[in-house]
């Protein structure tokens, strides 16, 4: 028994480790298409943990629309846009700036350590049930329609986003 738990907690940390390996690749990535392979590896780690507490329809949903075609919007709206110039100006991130994020960052961690904390942590219940088309359209109908419609509404931003990019793009080079 002991053994099964410590599977599912490295699990855990691996899911952990790939969303926040994820998150510092996007940040810190110099190319823009580096940074959607690290949101796509960051967001494969969240389904991961969607997975992990029990929720594979969200876990799917994750990988399905979110992987599967906001990276893939953002990769054509950097393949349609305009092509970055060689001698671009640097950003300087002045102190104040950096000031700014690093006590908003320092106020984001307290604020979700105090909810992590609070919180009762039950496990998941997993059941072992009837997948059939009938059992995921009640689903759909009734426990997961705020998430399945908050998926749709991601995927519509992503979709005006691109739209918007691959716009900006062709207007640069009619100029």
């Amino acid at each position: 028994m002991t053994f099964y738990r410590y599977m599912a907690e490295t699990g855990f940390f691996l899911f952990a480790a790939m969303v926040a390996y994820g998150g510092y690749v996007a940040m810190r990535a110099r190319y823009l298409m580096n940074a959607v392979l690290g949101l796509a590896f960051s967001l494969l780690g969240v389904a991961g943990l969607f997975f992990y507490l029990g929720s594979q329809f969200l876990a799917l949903m994750q990988i399905l629309i979110c992987i599967g075609a906001v990276c893939i919007i953002i990769a054509f709206g950097v393949m349609v846009g305009p092509k970055p110039k060689l001698e671009a100006e640097r950003r300087v991130i002045g102190k104040r700036n950096s000031l700014l994020a690093l006590s908003a960052c320092l106020a984001a961690l307290l604020l979700l350590s105090s909810t992590i904390l609070a919180a009762k942590w039950t496990p998941a219940q997993i059941r072992s049930g009837d997948f059939s088309v009938r059992y995921l359209g009640e689903n759909l109908l009734n426990q997961f329609c705020l998430p399945f419609e908050l998926i749709s509404v991601l995927l519509l931003v992503a979709i005006i986003g691109a739209l918007i990019i691959s716009g900006i793009g062709r207007g640069e080079e009619e100029k």
